[in-house]
């Protein structure tokens, strides 16, 4: 229950095979729906803020300058699978030529070559690509994976989608829906290229990384400071629904920023989201930065890994979305799941507490599981995901006590390949008589009720000493300022305002003049006895 994220992310690298892991994260929805990035340096459990079972999902988090660079065929097809996830989602725009293009890369990477006796007329409209589309759009496409993309392998169409991809204006984008100072509604976005602000699914703003000098947040408020040439200095000022999301607009602002624009992870300092040392949040990209990424991976010298791709299942099954592009990546609630296979090992956990490892063939992309909502009675025998052909995230594993297990992958169960990788739970009984000793009320409570009592007695107990400590740090201030004969500009203002001179002379001096003629009165006890 104390891993970091580190653990759990480099857990899933591993099972994945994946050396360029630099790239992904681990997201996560709180149950006020607001997206957040797994923090690395922090504990998993105090990171979530609803009840097991868990429910993360694998991400692309600094999508690559240069997608085609990557070095592994591994990491390509993992981008290629969060690239397509953007294009059906409506967050990477294009013209109607690209949007054709890229669509037949998908059907001659997921289907292979046309043929006329597995294709008939029409085969291309029964595939969802984007949010909504034409049959003339549907038309272009297959004449497009007829004519012109014929005998390219899935790597080669893959590759060729992402260089495609990477030419547009929104490739990267992750929208976060704001407002401007005029109340109108737009997206803000970090890309591996800059910050980006979008309206009407038009590109209204561009700023480089090396203009951008500062970022900070104050409740819903988000100011962006940039400077141009000619020293021109602009602010930018946007409005978040929420505190909540404002502060996560501003980290992945902060992350991307030192992720692109930084050469070495060396040269990452922290960040306090106000002028003041004592206000606001603070916060530091902990990872390393792209140009050492890319060092890194220029190194890797293995076998290429053996990837599992996911075919390509036509459904119609789903209503058809009818609300034009969407930019937010928050799934709608009525949609519900199907799973996406990309690995040839699923992990799937039995039990709270217990993880179990099964190495499983690919699931079929058209198999759905019913939704579950978080926290409900049933979500550890059927863990909640999204529901729709493309909608789910290249991985998504839901977990009563961190146990991995993939989207769907409950579907194709293997019992006999299990092996198990937790024995017992006797660190949880030794556990449980801790905590009976150090809290003798709670011997009748079962080892969740006593745990929560535990957990509060130590919380009592901590805010009772920060309350103690800040009090003595206090009345050092206050001795200081008011007995000591320093001289500081700082001392000396605060001596100066009428509201400091009102206590000095109306509260402080008659109870310092209270308090010794009491201590003298002891001390005269003391003598005379």
């Amino acid at each position: 229950r104390d891993a970091k994220g580190q653990y759990l992310f480099d857990l899933l690298c591993h099972h994945l095979n994946l050396l360029e892991k630099d790239y992904f994260g681990i997201r996560f929805v709180d149950p006020d729906k607001q997206r957040h990035w797994l923090e690395f340096t922090k504990s998993v459990v105090k990171q979530m803020r609803a009840q097991p079972p868990f429910t993360m999902c694998f991400r692309v988090k600094f999508y690559p300058t240069d997608p085609a660079a990557l070095k592994e065929e591994i990491t390509r097809y993992l981008v290629f699978l969060q690239i397509k996830r953007d294009l059906y989602h409506g967050r990477l725009l294009c013209k109607t030529s690209d949007a054709a293009l890229l669509a037949a890369y998908i059907l001659q990477a997921e289907i292979g070559d046309y043929d006329p006796g597995k294709h008939p007329e029409g085969y291309s409209s029964k595939f969802q690509f984007f949010p909504k589309h034409s049959e003339k759009l549907e038309r272009k496409i297959a004449e497009i994976h007829k004519s012109e993309l014929s005998g390219q392998t899935p790597a080669t169409s893959e590759l060729n989608f992402l260089r495609k991809a990477q030419t547009l204006e929104t490739y990267g984008v992750d929208p976060h829906p704001c407002k401007d100072v005029s109340g109108n509604a737009a997206f803000l976005a970090f890309t591996p290229f800059g910050f980006v602000v979008l309206q009407g699914n038009k590109r209204v703003h561009f700023i480089k990384w090396n203009e951008v000098t500062k970022m900070k947040f104050e409740g819903k408020t988000f100011y962006l400071y940039v400077s141009q040439k000619e020293e021109k200095k602009i602010v930018l000022t946007y409005f978040a629904p929420t505190p909540e999301a404002c502060k996560h607009l501003w980290k992945c602002g902060i992350e991307n920023q030192a992720f692109y624009k930084l050469e070495k992870s060396s040269q990452v300092r922290t960040v306090s989201s106000s002028n003041l040392f004592f206000k606001g949040s603070r916060f530091r990209y902990s990872g390393r930065v792209a140009k050492e990424v890319m060092e890194s991976s220029a190194k890797i010298k293995r076998e290429p890994p053996e990837i599992h791709r996911a075919g390509l299942v036509p459904s119609r099954s789903c209503p058809s979305i009818t609300h034009g592009p969407r930019l937010s990546s928050v799934p709608r609630t009525r949609r519900r799941a199907v799973h996406i296979s990309i690995m040839e090992g699923t992990a799937r956990g039995h039990g709270r507490g217990t993880h179990t490892w099964s190495p499983l063939p690919p699931s079929p992309v058209g198999q759905s599981v019913p939704y579950v909502p978080l926290g409900s009675s049933q979500s550890s025998e059927s863990p909640p995901t999204i529901n729709h052909p493309e909608l789910v995230p290249p991985l998504c594993f839901s977990s009563p006590s961190l146990q991995l297990s993939p989207a769907g992958a409950q579907n194709s169960p293997d019992p006999g390949a299990e092996q198990n990788l937790s024995q017992s739970r006797s660190p949880c009984t030794a556990a449980e008589g801790e905590l009976r000793a150090l809290c003798p009320g709670t011997a009748g409570l079962g080892p969740p009720q006593a745990q929560q009592v535990n957990k509060f007695l130590l919380s009592v107990l901590r805010l009772l000493l920060v309350t103690v400590g800040l009090l003595f740090v206090l009345l050092l201030l206050l001795i200081v300022l008011t007995e000591s004969d320093l001289d500081t500009a700082f001392f000396r203002d605060i001596r100066q305002t009428p509201e400091f001179e009102q206590f000095h002379y109306q509260y402080f001096c008659p109870l310092r003049r209270w308090f010794a003629c009491k201590l003298r009165a002891v001390v005269n006890l003391l003598i005379d006895t």
